[in-house]
């Protein structure tokens, strides 16, 4: 990747959340680069997310709450920001802790960023689209049309939404992950993708258990669809957003919807074990705020990124996952 070739050796990437999911899987992926001259953004708190940082390298880690202080003054220092620290609970209720946290904590960064001309990524969210009755595309356009359908999702799009009243859309980068899965994202607890919650049961039992659908009359039990999409590969596609100048809101997704049926299927060939799926009612605060089909419109980032934009197949990714991360209990 050519820029961060050329970045300079005092030159800082600033990556918030980075002890988190796909902060930490971020890291990684710079470090796998060469490029060590991270700076990471986190709350530890009491969480085991520590575990997702050893073995990688960085100059410095700060507590979020050190975060604004530790800026100022510094903005020569910094190359670019990949902003990735939010509450991630699509469960969440406290809707002021989600207004603090992933809106305004964003707007304060994005007002340091585009003042100092600075590169900033940040992560929006697939939770954007609602219930995908409007589509799956990246269309700044159409942000005010978009109807989320938990808190989690609004907090997001309000973010998306001041940038675009401020003019400044064009001059960021705004990624909608979708459904994220793979190593490091064990610290989740429930936000953690089924993956992780159906292994120890698959392994001991020799079963899977899915939710019911929701929506009987359009997608039978196991037949909910959504766009699967490796943390690995969403590690190296937003890294490749360093690597050019572009604006504006993408997609980060494989660009095809696949069922838990075929999640599950893929878990049992991992495990060298027969299919054997049983469905289970879905957890009444889910209900109504449920995704049954998502598939990211990959057109615009695939145009963007080219060959950084292809992703591993969902067996592939999920073999890797199981026999690699998950049994051997290592992080990437």
């Amino acid at each position: 990747m050519s820029k961060m070739k050329k970045l300079h050796d005092d030159q800082l990437i600033v990556v918030t959340g980075g002890a988190g999911f796909i902060g930490s899987g971020v890291v990684r992926y710079l470090n796998d680069q060469g490029v060590n001259n991270i700076v990471i953004v986190d709350n530890l708190g009491h969480t085991e997310k520590w575990k997702n940082l050893v073995g990688k390298q960085f100059v410095d880690i700060l507590d979020k709450s050190q975060f604004f202080e530790w800026l100022h003054g510094r903005h020569e220092a910094i190359e670019a920001f990949i902003h990735l620290g939010a509450c991630s609970s699509t469960v969440e209720t406290n809707a002021s802790y989600l207004l603090e946290n992933n809106y305004r904590f964003s707007v304060r960064l994005a007002e340091f960023a585009l003042k100092y001309q600075k590169r900033l990524i940040y992560a929006s969210s697939a939770a954007t689209y609602g219930d995908g009755s409007l589509g799956f595309v990246d269309d700044e356009k159409k942000l005010e049309t978009l109807v989320p359908m938990n808190m989690y999702g609004y907090s997001k799009q309000l973010f998306d939404l001041w940038l675009k009243n401020e003019g400044a859309l064009k001059k960021v980068v705004g990624l909608k992950f979708f459904n994220v899965f793979g190593p490091n994202e064990r610290h989740k607890g429930r936000m953690a993708s089924a993956i992780n919650h159906v292994l120890p049961t698959a392994r001991k039992e020799g079963v899977i258990r899915l939710f019911k659908s929701s929506a009987p009359k359009e997608f039978a039990d196991g037949e909910q669809k959504r766009d699967f999409v490796y943390v690995k590969d969403v590690a190296r596609m937003t890294c490749a957003f360093l690597d050019n100048d572009v604006g504006g809101i993408y997609n980060i997704g494989r660009g095809v919807a696949s069922t838990w049926n075929d999640v599950a299927t893929a878990v049992f060939k991992a495990l060298d074990l027969p299919v054997n799926i049983q469905y289970i009612d879905m957890p009444a605060d889910l209900i109504g705020k449920y995704q049954n089909y998502t598939c990211a419109d990959m057109r615009k980032t695939q145009k963007v990124l080219g060959k950084d934009a292809a992703c591993m197949s969902l067996e592939d990714s999920i073999i890797d996952y199981v026999r690699n991360y998950l049994i051997t209990e290592k992080t990437w």
